[in-house]
């Protein structure tokens, strides 16, 4: 049974998207509440397939919409020659939120971006900020090269003082990492490969496991062309790669016109907690908060739910109180206005 915690929302379809027909997961409990839209990972690590694992609180204080974004999951499955650029993707995220903000009566969509969907989220945020209400970065990626260098750095660290000879030896064939410039070739795709396994075997970074898969074949919307789409994505994502190689926030002054939240696993040397951290403190915004969640990793949300929840219960609980306050100050502001005019 696939609604079966009853949701009031509860949406799987395909809706035109920028010339394509794109795949869109809807889950809430109320029409009243704000819409969440989740930036899934990767580039093309659809998170849609994960939603019972961590979401079933979030669905009483948000509408939360998974859109599997062009050359990812579903999108990729029905569409597997329309391929991803950075243009491209962000001309359908404005489109995806357009068609939010008619669906549910909203003026404004909440973000969430997770790893590859915070680079999104946050390139996005900049260019459209009229259309967001807040953006919250989950694994939130800085600067690409910085993040290699850094993880790489505390695996090493990690495997030095547990004086694991198998996995030093696994370290020395990788051979220089990442170098002065990422470039997503097979050569380094491959060597990437291995570090993520070994921060995984140190609970630094993401773990593809046998408990992992098993969660994706629980979901309700699983379909087996679902795993072969999984294995496309590095052809079908290589533009994006070629973007992501080079990215950088800190090129640009860290100001923005949306409210900024992180949550950030306290153990995520996948995207290196700490460069996230650092950055967080230049960022000028309407309002701002950053919540590190310990004993958690580079999947914050599954690793550790409860915690996780609680930073949105908090993100949501401001976020009311401020868009109160706004309204009471405009309505007072109007009030004045109108004695005003009465004295004339």
């Amino acid at each position: 049974m696939k609604n079966k915690l009853k949701r009031l929302i509860y949406l799987e379809e395909y809706i035109s998207i920028n010339g394509i027909k794109q795949f869109m997961f809807h889950l809430g409990t109320s029409y009243d509440n704000p819409v969440m839209l989740f930036l899934h990972g990767g580039p093309g690590s659809v998170e849609s397939l994960f939603t019972c694992a961590f979401q079933e609180k979030w669905e009483e204080i948000y509408t939360v919409v998974h859109w599997d974004q062009r050359g990812a999951g579903k999108t990729l499955t029905k569409n597997p020659d329309k391929l991803p650029t950075i243009d491209l993707i962000l001309q359908d995220l404005f489109e995806v939120i357009q068609y939010l903000k008619k669906k549910y009566n909203k003026q404004k969509i909440v973000i969430l971006g997770h790893s590859w969907g915070s680079v999104l989220g946050s390139v996005f945020i900049r260019k459209y900020p009229e259309e967001v209400a807040y953006y919250i970065g989950v694994g939130q990626v800085i600067n690409m090269l910085e993040n290699e260098q850094v993880g790489y750095k505390k695996v090493k660290e990690l495997i030095e003082q547990a004086d694991d000879k198998r996995s030093m030896k696994r370290l020395e064939k990788i051979g220089e990492y990442p170098g002065n410039k990422i470039v997503f070739n097979k050569k380094f795709l491959k060597k990437c490969d291995e570090v993520r396994k070994l921060q995984g075997k140190y609970k630094l970074g993401m773990k593809i496991d046998l408990a992992l898969w098993i969660t994706v074949f629980k979901s309700p919307i699983f379909k087996f062309s679902d795993i072969i789409a999984f294995m496309k994505i590095f052809q079908a994502n290589a533009k994006l790669h070629s973007f992501l190689g080079e990215f950088n926030l800190s090129n640009e002054p860290a100001i923005y016109q949306v409210p900024i939240y992180y949550i950030l696993g306290g153990n995520d040397w996948q995207a290196p907690y700490i460069i996230a951290q650092k950055y967080f403190e230049e960022i000028n915004a309407p309002n701002k908060n950053i919540y590190v969640i310990p004993n958690a990793g580079h999947m914050t949300m599954m690793e550790q739910p409860e915690l996780f929840f609680d930073a949105l219960l908090e993100i949501n609980n401001t976020e009311v109180k401020n868009k109160c306050h706004f309204i009471q100050k405009s309505e007072d502001i109007a009030y004045d206005e109108y004695l005003e005019s009465k004295v004339r």
